[in-house]
C-alpha cells in the first residue's frame, strides 16, 4: 500500500524558502491538488496541475505513472493541510504547522503521532510492505530544523536548483534562540512539535503502529531522512528504508548520504532519466528542478518490485504530462 499524508506549514510562506510557497494564492492548492493528481489523474480542487514557478510539473506526474503502471493501492491521509483535496482521503484531525519561529509549531503533536499509531495498525493488517509519502510545501525547512535539533549537521534539499541555504540557517538560528528561551525538551517526540510539521509527527506514528512483519519505505527525499531520525530517537525499534530520487542524491548543495550515514538508515535512488524527453517541463528535472515529492522514488521503488521498469514509468509519466497539459514536444 502507498500511503500519502498531505500537510502544511507556516514556514512555507516565508519568502524565498519554497517554491510551492512562491504565489501564496496558489500555495493552499499545491498538497490537496497533488492528492486529486494521484487518484484521478488531473487536480480537481483547482484546475491546474500543479508546477514550480518556472512551469516544471509536481512529481506527483511520477508517482501517478507508477501507481497506474503496477497497480498498487494508494490512500491520501489530510494532516493538516490548508485545505482538503477533492479526492477520497482520511482526515486526521490536526491544523497546519505554525511558525517555530515564534511558537510551537505543532501543540498537538502527542496526538497525531498517536492517531497515526492507531490507523496503521487498522489499516495494515496482512500487508507485506507500505510506502509512506509526504506532500508538504516548505517541508525541506522543517526537515532541516527537525535534524538540527536532534544533532545532525547537514543541509537538506530543494524544489529547485538554487537551494536557499541562507535562508534555511537564518530560519534555524531563529528557532534555535526560542527553544534557549523557553526551554529546549529533552525527548525527541516534544522536539518535534516544537520544531517540526504535522507530516513528520503522522508518518512516525504510521512507523510505529505499522505491524513488525510490514516493509516500511519512507518515500522522500531529505524530508524523510527527517522522519527516520525522528523514529531513531523516540525511538521507534523499525528497520526502514529511505526511498527517493537520482535527482535528490546527486543535489551537492545537499548532504542527503552524509545524513543518511550519520542517522543509520538504508536508502535507494530511483534511476529516472528524462534527459532524452521532448517534453522541457520534464527534460528540466535533469538539471535540479523539482527533485522529489508526492514520493516519486518511492512510488518507482514500489512498481520496481512488482515487476515494473523505471523505462516503463518514464515513457508513463511523459504521456500523462502530455495529456494533462496540452504539451508539445
Amino acid at each position: 500500500m502507498f500511503i500519502l499524508t498531505i500537510s502544511a506549514t507556516e514556514l512555507s510562506r516565508v519568502p524565498g524558502l519554497s517554491a510551492a510557497g512562491a504565489n501564496v494564492d496558489v500555495l493552499p492548492y499545491t498538497a490537496p491538488a497533488d492528492a486529486d493528481l494521484l487518484c484521478w489523474g488531473r487536480p480537481r480542487v483547482i484546475d491546474a496541475v500543479p508546477v514550480d514557478p518556472m512551469g516544471h510539473p509536481t512529481p506527483a506526474i511520477i508517482t501517478r505513472a507508477a501507481q497506474l503502471e503496477a497497480s498498487f493501492p494508494a490512500v491520501t491521509l489530510r494532516a493538516g493541510s490548508f485545505l482538503p483535496p477533492a479526492a477520497p482521503h482520511v482526515e486526521m484531525g490536526t491544523d497546519p504547522g505554525e511558525d517555530p519561529r515564534l511558537t510551537c509549531a505543532v501543540p498537538k503533536g502527542r496526538e497525531i503521532f498517536e492517531r497515526a499509531r492507531d490507523f496503521a495498525g487498522q489499516i495494515a493488517r496482512g500487508l507485506p510492505r507500505v510506502v509512506l509519502a509526504e506532500s508538504i510545501p516548505g517541508g525541506t525547512t522543517t526537515a532541516y530544523l527537525l535534524l538540527r535539533a536532534l544533532g545532525y549537521n547537514g543541509m537538506v534539499s530543494s524544489a529547485g536548483p538554487d537551494n536557499p541555504v541562507p535562508v534555511k540557517e537564518q530560519v534555524w538560528r531563529d528557532v534555535q534562540a526560542r527553544l534557549e528561551r523557553e526551554g529546549r525538551p529533552a525527548e525527541a517526540l516534544d522536539l518535534a512539535c516544537q520544531v517540526g510539521d504535522p507530516m513528520q509527527l503522522t508518518v512516525a506514528g504510521l512507523v510505529a503502529g505499522l505491524p513488525v512483519e510490514t516493509e516500511i519505505t519512507l518515500a522522500g527525499g531529505t524530508q524523510m531522512l527527517a522522519v527516520a531520525a525522528l523514529i531513531r530517537h523516540i525511538p521507534v525499534p523499525r528497520a526502514v528504508r529511505v526511498a527517493t530520487t537520482i535527482y535528490v542524491a546527486r543535489d551537492r548543495s545537499a548532504h542527503f548520504s552524509e545524513l543518511a550515514s550519520q542517522i543509520g538508515v538504508h536508502t535507494w535512488t530511483a534511476p529516472l532519466d528524462f534527459s532524452a524527453s521532448p517534453w522541457p517541463g520534464l527534460a528540466d528535472y535533469e538539471k535540479g528542478y523539482v527533485k522529489e515529492g508526492v514520493g516519486a522514488g518511492g512510488a518507482v521503488w514500489y512498481a520496481m518490485q512488482l515487476g515494473v521498469s523505471v523505462e516503463t514509468i518514464v515513457r508513463r509519466t511523459e504521456t500523462l504530462y502530455a495529456e494533462m497539459t496540452g504539451a508539445s514536444s
